[in-house]
């Protein structure tokens, strides 16, 4: 047998459930393929650096992949249409035999896959698909009703008793070396249409599989017993960052999960309270995924719970609103520093995550899909089933039991998780110089308007409250 091995968001060889089964069953050589769809991307809302950061991320699988004596071939059409009939051209080229692929679970991901299986059976030829993104498959935990879950908690403790059952599978090594390779390697293309090939600052992202583990083993050395106390606190680096190798595969939940419970002497979800408060927020990750498998409406920009899906506000002054937002000018020092960070480094911290999203949702009343979209352009870790899955929590549209009326104080976020400002002075240069508890709240004094360019709140948060919760309640 020689398979086709389809890489999609699993760039890496190791713990990398389709190429190990690739590799194992080959008894003449494996041969790669990438497929680059930058228009598709687009439409998907891809930005330029995740997009980049992709790219450097494919340069160093294709070496890797080399060492195991297995050529990597690149594919570029520019959307979904038609990949089918790529790839069983260069199966037929290459005399491969089955197609071997981890699944995606986004709706035109799995229509693509379902042409691309049809278009292999029809032409005698097998497809082996493996679930790889999760520790546990999406769709495998149910409820009692044999329904999905849709509260995070349940979820979460079916999780811990189906692994702690034995049933979950572990990581696995690095993919077998091929006696002697197939081809040979295709170069990665400089650009992947007009995306910007240096986005995704490469200073602060470094590509590749071993980065990735590197990463995760100075995480778990250095800050995983402090992580349930520093994580909510973006001046700290008390989080693992490793959210943009997890987004495109260079690293796998469950070599997260089993570092963890290395260090946690081999405890789910008793011990270490920072072991298993890291553990919870990588089983947030797998939930998110068995929403967006369980209803596809979310891939569609439809709102979980259209209940609270409100008539959100887009005048003029909306618009104009948003822009403020996204260049972080709204006059909230933790709001603007938060989107400071995500323009400048493609990244945000979770925490603030949560407070700008809802700042925009419920202080603006302004479509969470504006947000969602945006975020989606600008990280480096962009990913439809967490970042849907986030902007809709925010929003009160998401999976919560009673969401509406919880409203983030953007004042109380700053006062709370940045208590000496060292995380807004970082971002916002105008008030790098403000001393004290005033940067919590700058517009209350004036003389520190003379010397600087901050703007002034574009919005006063308890009138806004109000607004949101009156807005709310008529929809409810």
């Amino acid at each position: 047998m020689r398979p086709l091995m389809w890489f999609r968001a699993d760039l890496r060889t190791r713990d990398n459930t389709a190429l190990v089964a690739a590799c194992a069953a080959a008894s003449k050589g494996v041969v790669a393929v990438f497929t680059i769809c930058p228009e598709q991307w687009r439409e998907h809302d891809w930005g330029d650096p995740r997009v980049g950061f992709l790219r450097r991320n494919l340069l160093e699988l294709s070496k890797a992949l080399e060492g195991r004596n297995i050529a990597l071939k690149i594919i570029e059409r520019d959307t979904f249409d038609g990949v089918e009939t790529d790839l069983l051209d260069l199966a037929k080229e290459h005399h491969c035999t089955a197609l071997f692929f981890n699944e995606e679970y986004e709706v035109n991901e799995r229509a693509r896959d379902a042409r691309v299986a049809a278009a292999f059976a029809r032409a005698g030829l097998s497809v082996r698909s493996f679930h790889d993104q999760c520790v546990v498959p999406p769709g495998e935990l149910r409820t009692q009703e044999d329904k999905p879950y849709t509260v995070y908690s349940p979820f979460k403790r079916k999780w811990y008793a189906y692994y702690n059952d034995g049933n979950a599978p572990k990581a696995q090594s690095l993919a077998k070396k091929q006696p002697e390779m197939v081809s040979t390697p295709d170069g990665i293309p400089d650009q992947f249409g007009n995306y910007d090939p240096q986005a995704g600052r490469p200073d602060l992202w470094k590509a590749g599989e071993d980065h990735a583990r590197a990463r995760l083993g100075s995480f778990i050395e250095d800050r995983l017993a402090q992580y349930k106390e520093d994580r909510d606190f973006p001046a700290i680096n008390g989080t693992s960052t490793l959210s943009p190798y997890l987004a495109i595969g260079a690293i796998s939940p469950r070599q997260c999960i089993e570092a963890a419970l290395d260090a946690n002497h081999g405890k789910l979800d008793t011990g270490g309270k920072g072991p298993v408060h890291w553990m919870s927020e990588v089983i947030w990750r797998e939930f998110y995924r068995q929403i967006l498998l369980a209803f596809p409406r979310v891939c569609r920009h439809q709102a979980f719970n259209p209940k609270y899906d409100i008539k959100w506000r887009t005048d003029k002054k909306a618009k104009d609103e948003f822009a403020a937002w996204c260049e972080g000018k709204t006059g909230y020092p933790i709001v603007d520093a938060a989107m400071r960070q995500l323009n400048q480094t493609g990244w945000m911290h979770n925490r603030v995550r949560m407070a700008v999203a809802m700042f925009l949702t419920k202080d603006l009343l302004i479509d969470w899909r504006w947000g969602e979209r945006y975020f989606m352009e600008q990280l480096v870790d962009a990913d439809l089933a967490n970042n849907n899955g986030g902007w809709q929590w925010s929003a009160a549209t998401g999976t919560d039991a009673a969401p509406y009326f919880r409203i983030f104080n953007p004042i109380s976020q700053s006062r709370k998780f940045d208590p000496d400002g060292a995380y807004i002075r970082r971002f916002v240069e105008e008030l790098e110089s403000v001393e004290g508890d005033s940067i919590h709240e700058p517009w209350k004094h004036e003389s520190l308007f003379q010397d600087t360019r901050y703007p002034k709140p574009i919005i006063d948060h308890a009138e806004a409250r109000e607004r949101a919760l009156e807005a709310f309640k008529v929809e409810s």
